[in-house]
């Protein structure tokens, strides 16, 4: 258990740091923006991270004079972008916020507390999904990181955890700045749902430093936008099978022992108990509740299908890799038209 830490002059200054690449999110960007307006505890700054889209960029200079608007100076893609925020940031501690998510109100007082503890160099967030048409009866809680959000089996007292999810998170810069930053062979590219560039950066932060620590502070909320599009089942399947992608590319880069420490846990516990949990909903009436234990076990299976067929490519290198995310992301865009 991580103590309580009050408040004090110790307490760092925060970047927050929002990345998007299309006009098609404006009106989620613009709430995005205002929830950092409206913090408690005063930001250092806003720094918002447009990649590679000069309409866009044009756009936000001129309509939104108080942000620091600036391009990604990398290659294309998420990571990068997270990177070139990183190094634009003033701040002791740099806060990522999704540009489809809203930050309660004491987001950066709760994120300026954990801080105040030296060993602390990264915090992982309460991300709620806010549902554009409702939730799925059939989409399990254990699930909720298909959409972004904090999910059943993440710690619901603030201790210790390997990564934070990164719609919502803030670490260290100094921290940051010592294993450079997030890869920029993970993480999205626009439609692209190769990710779990959050988890490879943590494991090298700890294998840079075993002492450093990462929590998760479930009091620090954010909302996450889920459109309708990311509820179906079609969507569903094919973000399990690209979430086991990338989980292959992170063990081929940091190792499988710490790459997958959590996700041994998760599906000993965490998803056992879970189709337990829908049976026995099942039982009591609600037939929701069968269909929930059937999305776990197959999701579970897409997700480990995916990270053998990412295992087995590896033999062909890491562009295999993104190759195959790239198809697979290439053919969810065209069912989704």
């Amino acid at each position: 258990m991580i103590q309580e830490r009050s408040t004090g002059a110790d307490a760092p200054a925060i970047s927050a740091v929002i990345c998007t690449y299309t006009s098609a999110r404006w009106e989620l960007l613009v709430r995005a923006i205002d929830s950092l307006r409206r913090q408690q505890c005063s930001l250092l700054e806003i720094i918002v991270v447009i990649d590679h889209n000069e309409v866009l960029l044009s756009r936000m200079r001129q309509e939104m004079p108080d942000v620091v608007v600036i391009p990604n100076e990398g290659k294309p893609g998420l990571s990068a972008a997270r990177n070139s925020g990183m190094a634009a940031a003033r701040g002791a501690v740099v806060a990522w916020l999704d540009d489809d998510a809203e930050a309660a109100r004491d987001w950066s007082a709760r994120l300026r507390d954990d801080f105040s503890d030296p060993a602390v160099i990264g915090v992982g967030c309460s991300i709620i999904p806010r549902w554009e048409a409702g939730k799925p009866g059939w989409f399990p809680a254990e699930f909720n990181w298909v959409v972004g959000c904090t999910y059943r089996g993440v710690p619901t007292t603030k201790q210790a955890i390997r990564n934070p999810l990164g719609a919502a998170m803030a670490l260290r810069k100094d921290a940051l700045d010592a294993v450079e930053g997030f890869s920029s062979d993970l993480g999205r590219f626009q439609k692209n749902a190769a990710g779990c560039e959050e988890t490879e950066l943590c494991v090298r932060l700890r294998q840079h430093n075993p002492e450093w620590v990462v929590i998760q502070d479930p009091t620090a909320f954010a909302k996450h936008f889920v459109p309708v599009e990311r509820t179906t089942w079609r969507y569903f399947r094919s973000r399990c099978f690209a979430e086991g992608l990338s989980k292959a590319s992170v063990s081929r880069s940091v190792g499988s022992t710490d790459a997958l420490r959590a996700e041994r846990s998760y599906v000993a516990r965490a998803l056992p108990a879970g189709v337990l949990r829908g049976l026995l909903e099942a039982l009591r009436g609600d037939a929701s509740g069968l269909l929930r234990s059937v999305a776990i076990m197959a999701g579970l299976s897409w997700t480990a299908g995916g990270f053998v067929v990412g295992s087995l490519r590896s033999r062909g290198g890491r562009r295999a890799y993104l190759d195959a995310a790239v198809r697979g992301n290439r053919r969810l865009a065209k069912q989704a038209q």
